[in-house]
């Protein structure tokens, strides 16, 4: 068979990272090695996968497919990999934690560090993706379970999700902000003269989920929370922030807490993952993850490490 695994991975790889230098840091590889891999790849298949313009690569019409239908060989692989370790010894070979990026990763260094104490030769692998884009994840099975998913999940099932409880926002501007001359609650004409700031939801197939933005209202979107704390510090935008986060700069004085008309409730978070699923590794973090305070925990852990990078 002409077509392997590795070069699947290969292909993957290069379209995720954009190019060959790039997926060959990821691989640790060195470039010259999977420049010869491709054009191998294309020798044996008889086909050209990728157009060449200088150092740029796009994949033709036959890549693209290759790709595409590849994908779901990897995964299939992947699974496989998974059943079979998982029969022969209950665990997984790998488990893939996906956190909402409103969270510091580092959070989870207790808990990370507890599970190696026990965790067989478990890789783990954590990953953080924002509201939609967290529920996409783990229904494509790029990701096992979501820790501190925001809003409930998307209809149609697939999943199991169980409350961890909520956290309240507040809506901010920068204390030289036109906005924070206004001694009133905010109305949406207000609002509508002005920039929000918001961070992208992270899905790729379902529609991005919106959080208090007005319909045609200019949008600075920035990729996570401390993106968008940074540049409301700066006076270029408003939105809402998470309440233990903006609290010390509102009493720096250097953020302004207002009142809108159209208020956020505070913000619900799941702990989910796919039913049917038992290995020893999500069994031992779902037991870690559901004792009380849990949620409080790693947002005080967030609060305090967002405060040192502030």
């Amino acid at each position: 068979m002409r077509i392997t695994l590795d070069g699947l991975q290969l292909l993957d790889a290069i379209d995720r990272r954009g190019s060959i230098a790039g997926a060959a840091a990821e691989i640790h590889r060195v470039p010259s090695t999977l420049s010869y891999a491709v054009a191998k790849l294309e020798e044996d298949l008889g086909v050209r996968l990728y157009d060449r313009a200088g150092p740029k690569l796009s994949l033709t019409a036959a890549g693209a497919e290759l790709l595409s239908e590849g994908r779901h060989l990897l995964r299939a692989a992947q699974d496989l990999e998974q059943r079979v370790k998982r029969v022969a010894t209950g665990w997984e070979t790998q488990l893939c934690i996906a956190l909402e990026s409103l969270l510091a990763p580092s959070a989870l260094a207790g808990p990370i560090a507890d599970f190696y104490d026990v965790g067989g030769d478990t890789r783990l692998r954590v990953t953080q993706e924002v509201m939609s884009g967290m529920w996409e994840a783990l229904l494509d099975r790029r990701v096992d379970l979501l820790v501190a998913a925001a809003g409930e999940g998307p209809s149609g099932g697939g999943y199991v999700a169980e409350a961890m409880g909520t956290l309240p926002f507040v809506f901010t501007v920068a204390s030289h902000h036109p906005l924070a001359r206004i001694d009133r609650p905010l109305t949406s004409a207000d609002l509508r003269e002005h920039r929000a700031i918001a961070v992208g939801d992270s899905a790729r197939r379902t529609s991005p989920r919106t959080v208090g933005l007005i319909f045609g209202q200019d949008t600075l979107t920035v990729p996570d929370i401390f993106s968008k704390y940074a540049f409301q510090i700066a006076g270029h935008g408003f939105g809402f922030l998470p309440e233990p986060y903006a609290r010390p700069a509102i009493e720096a004085g250097r953020l302004v807490e207002k009142q809108v008309e159209q208020h956020r409730a505070d913000e619900q978070f799941f702990l989910a993952w796919r039913p049917q699923e038992d290995g020893r590794a999500l069994q031992w973090w779902l037991q870690r993850l559901q004792q009380p305070g849990t949620l409080r925990r790693l947002f005080e852990h967030s609060a305090q490490w967002f405060a040192g990078g502030s």
